[in-house]
């Protein structure tokens, strides 16, 4: 294998150097299958989706860029666009910061968190691998969801999506873009109670799990419930969701 670069971007098509399996060792896909990288970790750990929906995590070694790949291959010619990065930037209508920065709760060491949507390009749309409904970067801590994907979420009142649409923190807006925000009320139903009282729900569970394995609760966990309690009443009643809760934080933490 060539020299590749280390840092892959999400979107980038490559060929697997190893045999893909699945459940007990059942093969998948046999070495030379052709995938689309969604998800990029640390320490050089993607996930590849597979044209049939088979999603599966490869180590840098276990696969090449599909068009090196191509270029070492006698009598296969790449055609003169061809780009071993898909540019996702390129195709985000929308994208803002979440998590603490955008609920007014950080601290000195906290990470910013990115969320946006991507309307896919035709190109990709029908191509084999078709759109994936999300691209993510865990070492750089954002996630990218395509149109239809956050849509249909956001009609389901999923508080991730929602906070996202009313988030105070807005670092790209494409005229689609605007268009989504200047709707972004249409979202707003009777699930909102169900859904985050659920998100609510799972805090509380784990710092039920905190006090059983530590003996005491991580008050992240703590500060969560009470952030989607607040959000998720505020939104029933205002309608709007209030993203930002400093206001209820303790003096010093």
């Amino acid at each position: 294998m060539g020299h590749q670069p280390d840092n892959i971007p999400a979107g980038t098509q490559v060929v697997s150097s190893v045999p893909i399996r699945g459940t007990n060792d059942a093969l998948v896909h046999p070495r030379g299958a052709v995938g689309i990288i969604t998800r990029t970790g640390e320490q050089n750990h993607y996930l590849v989706r597979f044209p049939d929906g088979f999603v599966n995590p490869l180590t840098r070694e276990e696969f090449d860029i599909l068009k090196h790949f191509k270029d070492r291959v006698p009598g296969v010619a790449s055609a003169p666009t061809d780009s071993p990065e898909f540019d996702l930037d390129r195709f985000v209508i929308y994208r803002c910061v979440s998590g603490s920065r955008a609920y007014g709760l950080e601290t000195d060491d906290s990470d910013t968190d990115l969320r946006g949507v991507y309307l896919a390009p035709a190109e990709l749309q029908w191509s084999l691998f078709g759109a994936p409904d999300q691209f993510e970067d865990s070492a750089r801590q954002w996630v990218v969801w395509e149109l239809q994907k956050f849509l249909v979420m956001a009609l389901k009142a999923n508080p991730n999506i929602l906070e996202c649409l009313y988030s105070p923190l807005v670092e790209k807006v494409a005229p689609l873009g605007e268009e989504l925000l200047a709707m972004r009320e249409c979202f707003l139903s009777q699930m909102i109670f169900q859904t985050f009282s659920g998100y609510a729900m799972s805090q509380f569970k784990k710092i039920e799990q905190d006090r059983r394995t530590r003996g005491e609760v991580r008050w992240k966990h703590v500060m969560h419930l009470l952030r989607l309690l607040l959000s998720g009443g505020g939104a029933l009643r205002e309608g709007r969701v209030p993203v930002r809760v400093e206001a209820d934080r303790a003096p010093g933490l």
